[in-house]
């Protein structure tokens, strides 16, 4: 991360989060929600495994700090350093915010409408990533990472256009069937969406790739 005050950031939520799990941790019950079908199913776990989700927070931080540095593209990083940033402010709230849903059915079972909340969260996610796709350029860390991206920096610009407009598809259509259908049907348009984006960035890359090659004679 190029900006130190998102740096600073990024490192103060992953420590706000563990704070407040070793507050709360001992009036958690032993056994707490850890994941949620779209049909409303839940799956309990031992509250330890808490520990792992608040983890990754602190984790990913130092990630964001060190793949910039290591990456054999790190130039490229500048050039769009305040998207990156960004991306990764973005993803450390998205963990904090299931943490929180966590706790919160943890502590008052069915409260909170679980599902349509993770729902809305993931279709916001996948509006950031339509969004930061298109800026991003080149590397071995971020983006759409296929062998004839990581080959040409054309094909890499055309598929991240591509996959920033399908991807931001995928959050819109998400949002607007979990505003309007029951959740599993949304979960499955959610699924179909991600499932079909993804399949056409990667077919569209080996097009363009190929195309490419053509032209030079290989």
């Amino acid at each position: 991360m190029k900006n130190k005050k998102l740096r600073i950031i990024n490192y103060l939520i992953a420590a706000s989060v563990l704070a407040a799990v070793g507050i709360i941790y001992p009036r958690l019950p032993e056994q707490i929600p850890a994941n949620w079908g779209f049909d409303g199913t839940v799956t309990f776990e031992a509250k330890r495994s808490i520990w792992m989700i608040a983890g990754m927070l602190p984790l990913f931080a130092v990630l964001f700090d060190l793949m910039p540095h290591i990456d054999p593209r790190r130039g490229n990083y500048l050039k769009f350093s305040r998207f990156y940033d960004g991306f990764c402010i973005g993803i450390q709230l998205f963990l904090a915010i299931v943490i929180g849903i966590i706790i919160s059915e943890s502590l008052f079972p069915g409260r909170l409408n679980t599902v349509k909340i993770i729902l809305l969260l993931l279709s916001l996610m996948f509006l950031l990533i339509g969004n930061y796709l298109p800026k991003i350029q080149s590397n071995f860390y971020m983006g759409i990472k296929t062998p004839w991206t990581l080959s040409s920096d054309d094909v890499w610009r055309k598929t991240h256009r591509l996959g920033g407009k399908l991807y931001a598809a995928c959050g819109i259509l998400t949002l607007l069937s979990t505003l309007f259908l029951p959740s599993d049907v949304s979960g499955i348009v959610l699924l179909i969406l991600v499932f079909a984006s993804t399949l056409a960035v990667t077919l569209a890359s080996w097009i363009w790739w190929r195309k490419e090659q053509e032209k030079s004679g290989r």
